[in-house]
């Protein structure tokens, strides 16, 4: 399974030839075992974690199927899409868009959510061919017959742990009872408990079962360093490296907006393109930064830590902590973000007097010890 291309997983060359011109190297595991499935039209139960591939795993084979279908004008939904937060919506559909630009028929995907107008959503539907939307939104769109649900042939439940945590199980089996009955059902959920045991078997046809074991970071693929500097040199340090290394991408972090903003602004004036990624930017700003930074447009994202749980990159060289994290658990999933799918990757930290104590505990948490340079010799 390790070894097999996405050729093999039964997709169109189309298809192939946008996972090329995605950057997409190869499948990851859920991929590899949910794709061929979902092609022969079988439901699916997959459990895994976020950040394992798995909205990939659908949205391929689901622009292949739709890609024989008709384009159509109409509010009927033929793919709906559920899952629990506007984050993960516009996550979603952008993965559905930059696959579907390099087909011959172009795939119309919409993402709603609550928090903002639903007039502009309202407007969107017709022709809508994936509609990725969070529940509570979805049936304020129903009741204002914006769409009908009636033909809906593809259910995906994405994240379905967090659905019904959030408390949607009433809003869900009403969105169940708009749909009809026959249709091909895929489930998705980080975690399994009794409440969805219950609702698989009600749910799933002989469901083709998933099981993706979270990702145990392997700290030793990590090349980890640290720069000891005061905080005035911080700045010209991290210029430094980043100009006289050749990294191709590069992640920092940051530990607040502030701070990120004005880390990027002074990259930028310094001739360094880069791109600030947190909580402040819209939703749009968010999703526009990291297709520059994954499509290889922006060399350096700046992120915050709540942010940078939403980036997901196969192959990341570099991460770069310009301010230390709180806790060593951040720390690691920082680092984490490269050195992924086998592949080595490095992670530099830059280290004031006031850090040593802390970079200390971080370093016993995560049971390594890492190597602390000097800056004396380098022209900053």
């Amino acid at each position: 399974m390790k070894d097999m291309t996405f050729t093999e997983l039964g997709l169109n060359k189309q298809l192939i030839s946008a996972i090329e011109k995605a950057n997409y190297q190869k499948p990851y595991p859920i991929q590899a075992e949910a794709i061929p499935a979902f092609l022969k039209r079988q439901d699916i139960l997959g459990i895994a974690p976020t950040g394992s591939g798995k909205t990939a795993s659908y949205i391929l084979p689901i622009l292949q199927i739709l890609q024989n279908k008709k384009e159509h004008r109409s509010r009927n939904i033929p793919v709906l899409v559920l899952v629990p937060t506007r984050e993960l919506a516009s996550q979603v559909a952008q993965v559905a868009d930059n696959f579907s630009r390099f087909l011959e028929r172009r795939v119309k995907t919409v993402s709603v959510f609550g928090g903002v107008s639903i007039n502009p959503q309202m407007m969107k539907m017709n022709g809508t061919d994936i509609l990725v939307a969070t529940p509570g939104r979805l049936l304020d769109l129903i009741s204002q017959n914006a769409l009908s649900l009636s033909e809906v042939e593809i259910l995906v439940l994405d994240e379905m742990d967090k659905v019904l945590n959030m408390g949607f199980r009433e809003e869900v089996n009403q969105i169940l009872s708009e749909i009809p009955k026959k249709r091909q059902n895929i489930l998705f959920s980080a975690t399994m408990d009794e409440t969805l045991e219950e609702m698989i078997s009600s749910l799933l046809k002989d469901p083709k079962r998933i099981t993706i074991k979270p990702e145990v970071l392997d700290v030793d693929l990590i090349n980890q360093y640290a720069y000891r500097v005061s905080a005035e040199k911080k700045g010209p340090l991290l210029r430094y490296l980043i100009k006289n290394g050749n990294w191709t991408q590069i992640l920092v972090f940051t530990s607040s907006i502030r701070t990120a903003n004005n880390v990027v602004q002074k990259l930028v004036k310094n001739g360094i393109d880069a791109i600030a990624f947190h909580g402040d930017k819209s939703q749009g700003a968010r999703i526009e930064a990291l297709a520059r930074f994954k499509s290889g447009k922006t060399r350096v994202l700046v992120a915050t830590d709540l942010a940078g749980r939403g980036i997901d990159i196969q192959y990341l060289p570099l991460v770069i902590n310009f301010e230390l994290p709180r806790s060593p658990k951040d720390y690691v999933h920082r680092i984490g973000r490269t050195g992924r799918a086998g592949a080595t990757g490095e992670a530099i930290s830059l280290i004031t007097e006031e850090d040593l104590h802390h970079f200390k505990i971080i370093q016993k948490k995560m049971k390594k010890h890492v190597q602390l340079r000097s800056t004396d010799d380098l022209d900053l």
